[in-house]
């Protein structure tokens, strides 16, 4: 079987990565720092492989279908009881490295419109600085109720996933009544405020408004991107770098699986995909749901 380039690039990208990992633990190790980094990995119940595989399977999906990380990572981190700004602040910290990765997988593969991310990113850099000042305030003193408000949103974005497994494409006459303006405020805010959500609401309605997919999907991504470190920087300033178990356990589960996970974008069976997240989604939120109300 012949490897073709693009293929052999990524693969010298994850080796890069595996080689760069691996080097930090002999050396952690050589220095005697070992001991103290296997306790911190296993704090909170191990929480940092458990993590390892949210991020693989997160990465998975978002570079493959162009949302749903954020989504699957804030539904599973609600799910075992993270308050909602350390929810946030630590998936954004973990995607400000995972998005760039993927990121630079789709320029490499030409699947990003200049032209669209300059109208989605700026609006969206609005919205994240809004949304995190917003969930840094209310996470912490009404975590609650917050928590509750974003496992409903989660819950409704697990219905919208799922209604995509069953929509057909739309005509390319709809692609000129996108507001890109107002979909990059709202999708920026809603993905720092609830921890995900940009996919869904963003990639999602330039797909069922007629963009070309991949120019949706690839576009979209570096919104994401910079929408991402905006939030992240944002939560530094007001929250600090909390769990950096939860933050590491993303990151390298991501950041191995996103140069390949732009190849898939044409390649997996989507609606299949949809189908199987968007249950995921609502099981998962409406669990999170029941225990913040009855508990």
């Amino acid at each position: 079987m012949v490897i073709t380039k693009k293929i052999q690039i990524r693969l010298n990208i994850l080796l890069v990565t595996i080689a760069l990992v691996s080097a930090a633990v002999f050396s952690l190790y050589e220095l005697g720092y070992f001991d103290e980094l296997q306790q911190m990995l296993a704090k909170d119940h191990y929480i940092f492989y458990w993590m390892l595989l949210v991020g693989v399977f997160a990465e998975i999906v978002a570079g493959s279908m162009g949302m749903g990380y954020g989504v699957i990572c804030t539904t599973t981190l609600m799910f075992l009881n993270i308050p909602p700004h350390i929810v946030s602040a630590s998936i954004h910290s973990a995607e400000s490295f995972t998005t760039a990765a993927g990121s630079a997988s789709h320029i490499k593969l030409k699947n990003v419109s200049i032209s669209l991310v300059k109208k989605l990113a700026v609006p969206a850099v609005i919205g994240a600085i809004i949304g995190a000042i917003s969930l840094t305030y209310l996470g912490e003193y009404y975590a609650k109720i917050t928590k509750t408000v974003i496992a409903f949103y989660t819950l409704y974005l697990g219905f919208q996933i799922l209604s995509n497994a069953f929509k057909d494409k739309q005509s390319k006459a709809l692609k000129r009544k996108t507001n890109l303006t107002r979909l990059g405020v709202i999708g920026g805010f809603i993905d720092s405020f609830a921890g995900g959500g940009w996919g869904p609401l963003v990639t999602g309605t330039l797909i069922k408004n007629a963009f070309t997919p991949r120019f949706a999907v690839g576009s979209s991504t570096v919104a994401k991107f910079i929408l991402t470190i905006t939030a992240a920087v944002t939560f530094f300033f007001t929250l600090g770098i909390q769990h950096w178990n939860i933050i590491l356990g993303l990151l390298i589960g991501g950041i191995i699986t996103a140069p390949f996970s732009a190849m898939l974008t044409a390649k997996l069976p989507v609606k299949k995909m949809f189908l199987v997240i968007g249950v995921l989604v609502i099981v998962m939120s409406s669990i999170t749901i029941y225990k913040s109300v009855f508990s």
